[in-house]
């Protein structure tokens, strides 16, 4: 075990030639970022799901039903003891062949069937209370946590000077705001990893469970190394759409439809502003450039910076889906339900022939007009 962990903690990996671990000890001069401080994001990411338990229940559920917000789900599919075997110890989605056994097995139409195993997918879906609860939970978490973000970094040298991101690096302080910032969230990361598994599935769940584990690996690996510095300007600037994101969807679960598209269109141009241009220009420029000339590189070096450029493809994903998404919901007649989207359409054969014959009143399953209903099962069921 010794000889795992002297490999693992191997100083040439992690800092710059000639610097060693005994270098970064903390003395009453100075404190240093220490690995062992991580271990505080365990206890704090279980008080953050307590505190989200908590906030759901006393507080965004009063507001959800301030704001008519019913706990009513989707339509219950009628009860059939034949068809509820199949979909609790078989299958949820039966192939043709099976369909047709189905339908003489119970004199059933295919169609019918079809629609029932519908209905029964959409049981299992939270109600529009419930997510209504987990996105002001999330708002709030956001816009507290870039709130706070902002008002550190705006007093920093290196928010406007990313050279000093690598001044003196890796001898530079850490100070109490930024070790509370990064545990605060790292923890919330860490409680994202486990919630996910608890919280409303969507389809992109891998996608966003690579994401997050990207997150923790990469919050973990510049606070060892010290590179908090340039850690604090990717988590704010990272941070800057989310609470837009949760807005929107708190707007389009309580139907205020204006306001729900100038939230989306409000978090678009701020989630592609940051994500495909600040994001590569200021911040991957110093990792990449700024951080060469200045330190030079050594592997670890090699490992944040892609872990970065892992991150940038994925804003570029997400980028695309929100464009694609924007594209097809301002098309004329041309509203359609999105991939990601929570709730399935009651029949898809019945939605393709009314929008075949009346595309202009196309609607979403959740009730909402077409434009705004399908901005909102798109991106704005997405986490970051």
């Amino acid at each position: 075990m010794a000889g795992i962990l002297a490999w693992f903690w191997n100083e040439r990996f992690w800092l710059p030639h000639n610097v060693t671990w005994a270098d970064l000890k903390n003395t009453e001069e100075a404190t240093f970022p220490q690995a062992e401080d991580l271990y505080l994001a365990f206890p704090l990411a279980f008080c953050i799901f307590m505190v989200r338990l908590l906030f759901e229940r006393f507080v965004a559920k009063p507001c959800a039903i301030a704001l008519n917000i019913q706990a009513s789900g989707p339509q219950i599919a009628q009860p059939n003891a034949i068809l509820e075997k199949v979909f609790t110890a078989i299958t949820k989605h039966p192939d043709e062949k099976r369909l047709e056994g189905l339908s003489k097995q119970l004199d059933w139409d295919v169609r019918s069937i079809q629609r029932w195993f519908r209905q029964r997918r959409n049981q299992e879906k939270p109600s529009t209370l419930t997510r209504f609860c987990e996105s002001m939970w999330r708002f709030s978490f956001y816009l507290y946590v870039f709130t706070y973000g902002v008002r550190f970094l705006k007093k920093t040298p290196w928010l406007w000077n990313t050279r000093h991101c690598w001044y003196n690096y890796p001898y530079q302080p850490l100070t109490t705001d930024l070790h509370y910032y990064y545990i605060l969230e790292l923890s919330f990361y860490w409680s994202l990893m486990f919630s996910q598994f608890t919280d409303i599935k969507r389809k992109d769940f891998g996608i966003m469970f690579l994401h997050h584990l990207v997150s923790v690996f990469l919050i973990t690996f510049s606070y060892v190394n010290n590179m908090a510095r340039v850690g604090t300007l990717v988590l704010c600037l990272h941070d800057s759409a989310d609470a837009l994101l949760e807005a929107a969807k708190m707007a389009n679960y309580a139907k205020f439809q204006k306001m729900c598209d100038l939230l989306f269109v409000m978090f678009a141009m701020v989630f592609i502003t940051t994500r495909l241009g600040i994001f590569p220009l200021w911040v991957l420029n110093t990792t990449l450039f700024e951080s060469w000339e200045i330190v030079g590189p050594y592997p670890s070096w090699w490992v944040f910076n892609l872990l970065l450029l892992l991150i940038q493809g994925l804003n570029c994903f997400w980028s695309y889906l929100i464009v694609k998404i924007a594209c097809k919901a301002i098309s004329k007649g041309k509203v359609s339900k999105d991939d990601r989207s929570d709730i399935e359409s009651s029949s898809d054969e019945e939605d393709s022939e009314h929008l075949g014959k009346n595309s202009h009143t196309a609607t979403t399953t959740n009730g909402t007009s077409g434009t705004n209903g399908y901005l909102l099962t798109g991106p704005c069921s997405m986490d970051d």
